[in-house]
């Protein structure tokens, strides 16, 4: 395979890249609601969370996509492949991430808390020192493993009208009848962009406070 393909499957892996990293950090902040509303008192808050995981982690990735790409002009708003990618992305990846830090939370335990209430500390006080960082250690990993495979899953958006680095795969095999070198080198480039992403994640887990280092 020749040096200029290469660099087109190069060129496409950015698209997978940016749209991944953009969907796994607003998918992160709409977990954070989420999980927030799980753990709420409120039926109110706590039903309507429950109905998003359900549906984002119970219809396929697929599915989702082509529903919002298709949903979205019908009710009047137009928007570019991208942004439709990213939304489904973002919705689908956020249904996950809240589930683990749902699980983060409930895992703080409760002795911590009551501590540092006791000794005059604001909920947002008790939030910022204990509850987030805690849950956020204990979930990190988790958060990781998600991550790596929306990089995977990336590779769906292409029914939407975005070459990524799957989608030019496939246009390059098609016109240069080299199928399993540009296939091998694309399965290449997903490793390696997976592998930094693991090794960040190990790095960054090894900083978090109260890690053995």
């Amino acid at each position: 395979m020749s040096i200029k393909l290469f660099e087109l499957l190069l060129q496409a892996s950015i698209y997978t890249v940016t749209i991944s990293v953009v969907s796994i950090l607003i998918g992160f902040a709409i977990a954070i609601v989420i999980s927030a509303m799980l753990l709420s008192r409120q039926r109110l808050f706590v039903l309507p969370a429950q109905i998003f995981i359900s549906f984002f982690r119970g219809a396929p990735l697929l599915v989702q996509l082509l529903l919002i790409y298709n949903l979205l002009p019908v009710i009047g708003i137009n928007v570019p492949s991208i942004v439709a990618a990213v939304v489904g992305l973002s919705l689908c990846t956020a249904a996950y991430q809240a589930e683990n830090l749902r699980g983060g939370f409930a895992s703080v335990p409760a002795g911590l808390v009551e501590s540092a209430e006791m000794v005059g500390m604001t909920p947002i006080q008790i939030f910022r020192r204990i509850r987030a960082p805690i849950a956020l250690r204990l979930t990190f990993q988790a958060l990781v493993n998600e991550a790596i495979l929306i990089l995977k899953a990336s590779s769906l958006v292409s029914v939407v009208g975005i070459v990524e680095l799957t989608r030019m795969a496939q246009d390059l095999a098609g016109s240069t009848f080299l199928p399993l070198e540009i296939f091998a080198s694309a399965g290449l480039i997903y490793l390696v962009i997976n592998w930094i992403v693991a090794l960040a994640g190990g790095l960054i887990e090894r900083s978090l406070p109260g890690v053995p280092r």
